[in-house]
């Protein structure tokens, strides 16, 4: 037997504020989602001013980043070099760009968190800021 960590509600909250937090000091609109390490929702937030789409994007970036264990930026990337497109992983969820971070706790992948509605580059600072909150 082994011992395994899990990310609790309270800990996907703590992401979310945190992430939240940075959104609003310069008014921006985005969707921010923490899954558990399966990529099952465990919370959610749309900020005002977020298109629609992000809603779904948001999830599956960490959906992604929690199922392969790696960032989903790195997934797009690896699948692109090596001609092997991503929807031969079986998995439509899977998107290619980046935003989506695995939350690791003492070595074990506990979850990730997705963000999307901003330049990629933002989602990733923003989603690296939130999976950070967890150590």
């Amino acid at each position: 037997m082994h011992q395994s960590y899990n990310l609790s509600h309270a800990d996907a909250l703590k992401v979310i504020e945190t992430i939240r937090t940075e959104l609003e000091k310069e008014g921006r609109g985005a969707a921010v989602a923490v899954v558990d390490s399966h990529g099952e929702l465990l919370a959610f937030l749309r900020t005002d001013g977020c298109r629609l789409p992000s809603i779904t994007i948001a999830m599956n970036k960490a959906y992604a980043a929690a199922r392969e264990r790696k960032e989903s930026k790195a997934l797009g990337e690896s699948s692109k070099k090596d001609g092997f497109p991503m929807t031969n992983f079986g998995e439509l969820r899977y998107p290619s760009w980046g935003g989506g971070v695995p939350i690791f706790y003492e070595g074990q992948l506990v979850g990730a968190v997705g963000v999307s509605g901003l330049p990629e580059a933002d989602d990733m600072v923003l989603a690296r800021l939130g999976a950070d909150q967890i150590k």
